[in-house]
């Protein structure tokens, strides 16, 4: 079909760009992939760079003014697939769930979701260390990025991140690996600093980054805030008091990619996006009635170790783990068995949410965006 022929007719050709671009924005994303295929005005307009970038704030505004909070939950025990939810509703019915392509599938291990950012799905594999894959389920494509320069053997167990650099309009993917095992798997008697490799979608490649000596925790949920990376972190000091063990966060910014290190106040079980800040979660031992400690930690100004403040501390039923929180201020729990719950922390009422996770089962909050449209000449591939 020609540009001159467009089905809508033939005043669409003469509407400005600005207004035609303006009509676009207020659609859903189903039909703006359908305007793609009208002509290849249209098409070239879409995906565009500006286009997408615009879409993808525009997205972001009308979630906040229309309430429409979606939440990620997945992917599932053995099954491919994640679900979004509606945040708003206590019980997070379901609004639409993705399956993943099937090159996405191994032989062996879990799926295992990395994070989420501006639309985009980080994953990776629990038992293939060394594959990694970008996808948009919005506009069904996806990009498998090449193997890092250092191929690991499936007994390490990597902490990954994933974020958006605003200053180069870039996506990252971080690997940091601590080298606590040799080859025959004896422990390395010296303190290592991790092995750290950055790729950008933007270069297509991996590159080293040099890291302090530290230990950072294997297959940790990460948090991306203010364009940082955030990862439990610790080491082993001397003192004249002897051996201490020093815990932190470990924050790696995606924009200089230099890390930097916020102190933490005590030992901590995993790390939160809290609104534009930091929550930690510690998850203690079990009495004989099989309750257990649960203590949420809150850095009150982002950077600042000193603000750190514990607002909340109870004992609870059995907790396998913090998954995160929502906008209400309430936390996804899981319990053992899988059973995910919404927590309340100041009426202390748990609410069941009806959905069954398992260890790598992750939550964070979703936008649909066209990130990736424009890159067919990358290597993205749509199914």
């Amino acid at each position: 079909m020609s540009d001159n022929n467009l089905i809508l007719g033939s005043p669409w050709e003469y509407l400005p760009d600005e207004i035609v671009t303006d009509i676009f924005l207020r659609l859903p994303i189903k039909s703006i992939i359908i305007c793609t295929s009208v002509s290849k005005t249209w098409k070239s307009l879409i995906q565009n760079p500006t286009f997408i970038s615009n879409h993808l704030h525009h997205s972001y505004t009308t979630t906040i003014t229309n309430n429409q909070n979606l939440l990620l939950i997945g992917p599932h025990h053995n099954e491919l697939y994640c679900a979004l939810h509606n945040e708003d509703d206590p019980y997070l019915s379901k609004h639409t769930r993705f399956d993943c392509h099937p090159a996405l599938r191994f032989s062996n291990g879990l799926l295992y979701l990395v994070g989420t950012c501006n639309g985009l799905l980080c994953l990776s594999n629990t038992h293939d260390i060394n594959r990694f894959f970008l996808l948009n389920p919005s506009v069904r494509k996806f990009v498998e990025l090449p193997s890092p320069n250092v191929t690991l053997h499936n007994y390490f167990e990597p902490s990954l991140g994933f974020g958006y650099d605003s200053k180069t309009n870039d996506y990252k993917v971080v690997r940091a690996v601590s080298l606590k095992l040799t080859e025959d798997g004896s422990v390395f008697q010296n303190p290592q600093p991790p092995v750290v490799e950055l790729y950008s979608l933007s270069t297509g490649q991996w590159k080293m980054l040099s890291a302090p000596v530290c230990v950072v925790y294997g297959r940790q949920k990460q948090a991306f805030v203010n364009g940082a990376l955030h990862w439990l972190a610790s080491r082993i000091t001397t003192t004249n008091d002897g051996k201490n063990r020093v815990h932190f966060v470990l924050v790696l910014d995606l924009g200089d990619e230099v890390f930097r290190e916020i102190l933490l106040p005590e030992s901590c079980t995993s790390v939160s996006v809290y609104g534009n800040s930091i929550a930690m979660f510690q998850i203690g031992s079990y009495d004989c009635s099989y309750d257990c400690t649960f203590n949420i930690w809150v850095m009150k100004e982002y950077g600042l170790a000193s603000s750190w403040m514990k607002v909340h501390q109870n004992r609870t039923s059995p907790i396998e783990r913090a998954v995160g929180f929502r906008r209400n201020g309430e936390v996804v729990l899981q319990m053992f068995g899988g059973r995910l719950v919404s927590w309340n922390p100041e009426s202390q009422k748990i609410k069941d949410l009806r959905i069954i996770g398992f260890s790598f089962t992750f939550v964070g909050y979703y936008v649909e965006s066209l990130v990736l449209l424009d890159k067919t000449a990358n290597g993205a591939v749509t199914y």
